[in-house]
């Protein structure tokens, strides 16, 4: 089956997406020997159990895979905004190529931009000049379609497979 068919196929089920995003993760923390597991199902927080081996200090990660929507965008509800802890990191994964791309986020910086996001999103007119209406719907970009300031277009490019951050 060819990867695009195979993507087609994944996106009926998105608990697919999810579990190969965690695996994927998984597997690029195990092959920097770092130990990692995943945490057990509706673990607050965490997808991934990290403890490195060599004492460092253990982290939570939250993966965030994402196959089919539109160029950029990872969805979080609000409460990212809040998620501020300095042994939690987001993973998010882009699968809508066959070489997936990993950026590894603090989640200080995912929540302080996530926040700034929405704020300027709020501050600009909808498609026919109303204001927009407050929702609980979060979006996260490497090029967002309007200014943020903070994360200008490319803004996550340094959090691209930036494994450091983790060790």
């Amino acid at each position: 089956m060819d990867f695009d068919r195979a993507c087609r196929k994944m996106i009926k089920d998105k608990q697919l997406i999810g579990a190969a995003g965690e695996y994927l993760v998984l597997s690029r923390l195990l092959a920097r020997g770092l130990l990692a597991s995943q945490a057990p199902r509706g673990t607050r927080k965490a997808d991934i159990l990290v403890n490195p081996l060599d004492g460092g200090r253990p982290v939570l990660i939250q993966v965030k895979t994402r196959l089919a929507q539109k160029e950029g965008d990872w969805i979080f509800s609000k409460k990212i905004e809040s998620m501020r802890e300095k042994d939690l990191f987001f993973c998010l994964v882009d699968m809508r190529q066959l070489h997936s791309n990993i950026y590894v986020l603090p989640s200080e910086i995912l929540a302080e931009v996530t926040k700034v996001q929405h704020a300027a999103w709020l501050s600009l007119p909808g498609k026919h000049g109303q204001p927009h209406l407050d929702t609980d719907m979060r979006t996260v970009s490497n090029k967002f379609p309007f200014e943020v300031p903070n994360a200008p277009v490319g803004w996550m490019d340094e959090y691209l497979e930036a494994w450091d951050l983790i060790n």
